[in-house]
């Protein structure tokens, strides 16, 4: 077959994720009828896209929606210099307000990775730096993004135990726990851990969302905080979550995004 003959297939298929981007997931029918594209032409696009993982099929709602790939390169395009721009001076502004350390992350397949730090005037060393990738299931900026994507989603990152990968002792070890975080972050507008990843160390953290209303960065702000006794350990610091929440909202807006609820 020449390469021109497989350029209606290539925008067969550009147009299915354009349509899942906008709509969210849907039935093939409703993707065969709003594209005008034969049932059988449609449920073979839809499989070549969901083996590349571009497409996820849900079989209990029997529709389709964005795959994992989809969503890295979504984040990988973010990662490049526009978001950081933006970013930075929001960052220096929630920093100056709080006095502890912000990050601005995306998530990296079932990673979260950090793209900005900015520090306060007398900084805490941290594992989080520029660069640095930790299992998304236990850092807050992690799990504020991951709140926001559809379970089948959720279980295509961590499909076995043995995803759930163990710094501290603490966080969540398989996913039906996650999920249960996840609900209860989602509802709360924040997620939050507290020694999760560093022993001594909490944080909270915010997404950020695109012009689709997707989560596709967070920022958090991480502090020292010592537990002496386990009923001390996992406080919510609400005050703190208000100011993340606010330069998520800002950094929302100045990406033209807005958060659909």
């Amino acid at each position: 077959m020449s390469g021109s003959s497989n350029v209606p297939a290539l925008r067969n298929g550009l147009a299915v994720l354009r349509l899942l981007a906008v709509r969210g997931p849907v039935s093939a029918a409703t993707i065969s009828r709003e594209l005008g594209l034969p049932r059988s032409t449609t449920y073979h696009l839809l499989s070549e896209l969901a083996e590349a993982g571009f497409v996820t099929h849900l079989p209990e709602e029997q529709r389709y929606g964005l795959g994992v790939t989809a969503f890295e390169l979504g984040s990988a395009y973010l990662r490049h210099d526009p978001l950081e721009r933006l970013a930075s001076p929001v960052l220096r502004r929630l920093v100056d307000r709080v006095g502890a350390t912000a990050h601005l992350g995306v998530l990296y397949g079932s990673d979260a990775l950090y793209l900005l730090r900015e520090q306060p005037r007398h900084p805490t060393t941290l594992v989080t730096d520029i660069g640095v990738r930790l299992p998304a299931h236990l850092p807050a900026s992690g799990r504020a993004m991951l709140a926001y994507l559809v379970p089948a989603q959720v279980r295509a990152l961590f499909p076995t135990p043995d995803s759930f990968v163990d710094r501290t002792g603490r966080g969540p070890r398989n996913l039906p726990a996650l999920r249960r975080l996840l609900a209860a972050e989602r509802r709360r507008g924040w997620a939050v851990e507290d020694g999760y990843v560093t022993a001594n160390f909490a944080s909270v953290a915010s997404a950020v969302f695109d012009h689709g209303g997707r989560s596709i960065a967070a920022i958090s702000v991480t502090f020292r905080h010592l537990c002496v006794r386990n009923s001390e350990c996992g406080e919510q610091w609400p005050e703190l979550a208000s100011e993340v929440g606010r330069a998520a909202a800002e950094l929302t807006a100045r990406i033209g995004g807005h958060h659909l609820g």
